[in-house]
């Protein structure tokens, strides 16, 4: 006679194999890993579509950095070797790639410049404190954007002695230690943009090492919605300032503005695929209270930009940062 099994015996006597899920959560960790060094390797096969999903990833491209240290955390407190393994990858590329910015850079040759670029706010209440901090850093240039009427003769005022050559030229303004000659304005306005909008200029600055072709920008803002990253307008100015570098007859250049964007974005490349920008450090730039990407460039060509780091923070929601760029 065969005996009825009792209630839950059939689940009783199914047995699971130990460590199944255990190794099974491995691997999705590693897989999670290799996605990540994917991206952060192969970026630019990302598509910028929609919400220019590209540059959205590469505006926060090195904070690629803090999800690797998260899951190597995992990894090794669940002892997931296979995890441990694939982290690798991403570890390798993300060093490969932003290494070198950690390094605190070479000493400074002869033939050098030191710049400060540094968006000074439209709503910057200390504007003679923001200058005599600028002044602290020593530069022989002195870029600002967001120049506006009143806060433009306080900082002329304040940057006379130190600069005695300047030129503002719409809401962007150059000081130097050195003579400047054939200032003009430099028109990358978007053509959606109303008339009496300027942000561009270009200047000769007469330093001790010959003619440098300074240029001073302020691209168009981007903001980050739903929608995605609305960047059409940056893109667009962006692309307009790479022609004007592009056809510049005097070496070395120098470009130094708030170019809303970071040096992976692909759309800064009219500007990246011709100028060489900082080889050692972050310097994140925006937001002061918490800087999350340097937006604030310093690029250059016949020139190479050395260590570029931020000062202390101002009167404006940017950070001032500071350069060396050793002309060639």
């Amino acid at each position: 006679m065969t005996e009825r099994a009792e209630p839950g015996a059939v689940a009783a006597e199914t047995s699971v194999v130990p460590g199944v899920g255990y190794r099974r959560r491995g691997w999705v960790l590693a897989g999670v890993a290799v996605v990540l060094g994917g991206v952060l390797g192969f970026h630019r096969l990302v598509p910028n579509w929609p919400g220019r999903l590209g540059s959205l990833i590469e505006s926060f491209l090195p904070w690629g950095g803090a999800l690797v240290v998260v899951l190597l955390l995992v990894a090794l407190v669940r002892r997931y070797a296979v995890a441990l393994v694939a982290l690798l990858l991403p570890v390798g590329v993300w060093v490969d790639t932003f290494g070198g910015l950690l390094l605190p850079g070479e000493e400074g040759g002869g033939r050098e410049l030191v710049v400060v670029q540094h968006n000074v706010s439209d709503e910057n209440r200390d504007p003679a404190g923001t200058a005599r901090a600028l002044i602290g850093a020593g530069a022989d240039l002195v870029a600002l954007e967001e120049l506006v009427d009143p806060q433009v003769a306080a900082y002329e005022k304040a940057l006379a002695g130190d600069y005695p050559h300047h030129v503002v030229r719409g809401t962007v303004g150059l000081w130097s230690k050195h003579p400047l000659s054939g200032e003009q304005v430099v028109d990358i306005k978007p053509r959606s943009i109303e008339e009496g909008w300027s942000r561009g200029l270009r200047a000769v600055v007469r330093s001790p090492y010959g003619d440098v072709a300074a240029y001073v920008a302020h691209l168009p803002s981007v903001r980050v919605g739903v929608g995605g990253l609305a960047s059409q307008r940056r893109d667009e100015s962006a692309a307009l300032l790479g022609r004007a570098i592009e056809g510049e007859s005097v070496e070395p250049v120098i470009l130094l503005g708030d170019l809303n964007g970071v040096v992976e974005d692909r759309g800064l490349r009219p500007l990246t695929s011709q100028l060489a920008f900082a080889e050692s450090g972050f310097a994140f730039s925006f937001p002061a209270a918490f800087p999350l990407a340097r937006i604030d460039q310093v690029m250059a060509r016949s020139a190479a930009v050395g260590h570029i780091r931020t000062l202390p923070a101002t009167g404006s929601d940017h950070l001032p940062v500071v350069a060396r760029v050793t002309l060639e």
